[in-house]
């Protein structure tokens, strides 16, 4: 299980873009993708059978999970993240500070 996922509401804690927000849109390994973060310039052919014009296109670059923590609704601040296991055998995320599940 991963402590982060598609749809969490993250904070980069590293790099350019530290203080930033955003939601995670894709996750890959340990590479994430969040809205409008870490955006990159990519130069791009036209493809005619696709239907794209060539130029510059303005795009998000994978982030790695290291340089974000989750969002703490309750604090509003980075918090991390681990596991518990609940009684009836079901395991979720939980903040470390506080002790409360990410997944309810």
């Amino acid at each position: 299980m991963n402590r982060i996922k598609k749809g969490d509401q993250v904070i980069v804690i590293a790099g350019a873009d530290k203080g930033k927000k955003g939601t995670v849109s894709r996750v890959a390994g340990d590479k994430l993708f969040v809205d409008n973060i870490n955006m990159v310039k990519r130069h791009t052919k036209p493809n005619p059978q696709a239907g794209q014009p060539g130029g510059i296109v303005e795009r998000e670059a994978a982030i790695h999970s290291s340089n974000v923590m989750v969002l703490n609704p309750a604090t509003g601040k980075g918090d991390r993240v681990g596991f518990k296991v609940l009684g009836d055998g079901r395991k979720v995320r939980v903040f470390r500070s506080s002790g409360e599940a990410l997944d309810a």
